[in-house]
């Protein structure tokens, strides 16, 4: 039974890390560190700790047909993902952002009915919308604000998420293939290339002999935590199950993002129209992950009375 739910716990935890990331990233950013110096520090040092774990954890040779689909996903899930999401959060405002990440799960979605043949049961259609609905309302939709100001930031935020949704589309098969780290270690070396060309220059600038020890903290939670352990645990799950459900638990993040603000900086602004749209997330998450099962038994049991 534990065995079912084993990919379901490791995928809520990974959002979980995201979900503090927001909260913990703002420590070091923009004070101590621009944003895309910070990822050339946190995608160096996932990489670093993916090849020394490789001395400890098994990992297989790569094919050489798979290492095109390997950079790929490395442009996708690691460059374009991070460097879009940091840059377009410093052009929009939070609000717009958090919208417009949510609207991940329903691309993956209709990606994998295309790509991967996955069929759109109505209730993963009904799970996404009142996941959409929820998460809405979380990020407070009355305060939006598109305007031509945040044009730009609200467009990078779209492309982080299509890139995203692509990345959990084209690393499918090769978790159906290879260990997580054997494939995660490859992602982040390819994505870093790039990463490395285009920050360097921020990082140069960096003042470190300004950093306090809670900046410090916050860079090694970021790396250790929202991104080795936090890819490792999403790549681990979307080796057992479906990429739309993987996607679908982004929905988690905003209600994972409060609660940790509430808990880090006692910042929080609990309303019952929050907690209803928790509700409403929870039970897309439900329908998503679990509605397959819960249908079918229900089904079987009709057929047997």
């Amino acid at each position: 039974m534990l065995e079912k739910y084993k990919p379901h716990i490791a995928i809520f935890l990974a959002n979980a890390l995201y979900g503090a990331n927001y909260t913990i990233a703002k420590f070091v950013m923009p004070e101590y560190m621009q944003p895309s110096a910070f990822i050339l520090v946190r995608i160096s040092g996932a990489l670093a700790i993916y090849f020394m774990l490789q001395f400890f954890i098994k990992t297989e040779k790569v094919e050489k047909k798979d290492l095109m689909r390997l950079f790929w996903c490395g442009i996708f899930g690691v460059a374009i993902n991070q460097l879009m999401f940091f840059e377009g959060l410093n052009k929009t405002i939070a609000i717009n952002a958090s919208l417009i990440m949510i609207t991940t799960p329903i691309i993956v979605l209709v990606f994998s009915a295309f790509f991967l043949s996955e069929k759109l049961q109505w209730y993963k259609i009904l799970g996404m919308v009142l996941g959409l609905i929820g998460a809405f309302f979380i990020v407070g939709g009355k305060e939006l604000n598109f305007s031509t100001s945040t044009a730009k930031g609200d467009f990078l935020i779209f492309i982080n998420a299509v890139s995203y949704a692509i990345f959990l589309i084209m690393v499918k098969p090769l978790m159906q293939k290879y260990e997580p780290l054997t494939v995660i270690k490859w992602v982040f070396f390819f994505g870093f290339i790039p990463v490395y060309f285009i920050s360097f220059k921020a990082f140069n600038q960096t003042d470190f002999s300004v950093f306090t020890a809670q900046t410090w903290w916050s860079v090694i939670f970021v790396v250790l935590g929202a991104t080795v352990l936090a890819y490792l645990l999403n790549i681990y799950g979307l080796s057992k199950v479906n990429p739309s459900i993987v996607g679908v638990y982004i929905y988690l993040q905003p209600i994972l993002a409060i609660l940790f603000a509430w808990l880090l900086k006692n910042e929080m602004n609990l309303t019952l129209e929050k907690a209803l749209a928790g509700i409403l997330i929870f039970a897309g998450v439900y329908l998503v992950s679990f509605g397959k099962n819960h249908f079918e038994k229900a089904k079987k049991l009709k057929l047997e009375n």
